[in-house]
């Protein structure tokens, strides 16, 4: 009957499956990994840009009037030039090897978040403390996530561990107003180096090829 070939059809497939071999097949390639984390360094730097935005809105007004006004363009002030600068020009970054863009990216977040940690311990505020505490904790893991796009294209990491933001004997800001500069432009480069990050990895992963992944099925006594 139709019923009794279906069974038995449905049957046979159920023992065909269960005589599989475990399919070792899917076997990674080197470029699958450097693809991976390619894409997943570029998610998390966008997850970051956002996640940003909503913290430098919260930090802003938490510093007041004029850091918090939408048309406080200040001028650069020397003391600030130990943050990393991401103001390079767009076409000479583009220039540089892949290879150097990464180890620039990789030193400026251990920089940036070595600010970020001393700026956590300093506001006096509960619901900022655990702002700033959740995106260092993201921060650290983009830059986990680019030493591993590093090590999956070959790259060395950079050496030397970073320095700590304010070298001995350097003075701190003079006054609340300085400090509070100096925080602002901390959050202003953040800003800049994420929005030109996530640019960089999106070029960066449509450069590797995607891999192409094949199942080798061995169907013993098929």
């Amino acid at each position: 009957s139709p019923t009794g070939d279906s069974w038995g059809i449905f049957t046979f497939l159920c023992a065909a499956l269960c005589n599989l071999p475990a399919l070792p097949a899917l076997n990674c390639s080197e470029e699958l990994g450097a693809g991976q984390s390619i894409q997943q360094t570029y998610d998390l730097t966008r997850y970051l840009e956002h996640q940003l935005r909503t913290l430098a809105g919260t930090y802003l007004n938490y510093l007041g009037p004029p850091f918090n006004e939408p048309d406080f363009n200040p001028p650069r002030l020397a003391r600030a030039e130990r943050v990393p600068s991401a103001t390079v020009d767009l076409d000479l970054w583009r220039g540089l090897t892949d290879n150097a863009r990464l180890a620039a990216n990789y030193r400026a977040y251990s920089r940036l978040l070595c600010y970020l940690r001393v700026l956590d311990g300093q506001v006096g505020t509960a619901e900022l403390r655990h702002r700033l505490a959740h995106f260092c904790a993201s921060l650290q893991g983009l830059v986990l996530s680019i030493g591993g796009v590093m090590s999956s294209l070959g790259y060395p990491l950079p050496a030397g561990p970073a320095g700590p933001p304010t070298p001995p004997g350097a003075p701190a800001a003079p006054n609340d107003f300085l400090k509070k500069m100096d925080d602002f432009w901390l959050l202003k480069e953040l800003q800049t180096w994420l929005w030109r990050s996530a640019k960089d990895f999106n070029r960066l992963k449509k450069k590797v090829p995607p891999a192409v992944v094949t199942l080798r099925l061995e169907a013993r006594g098929f």
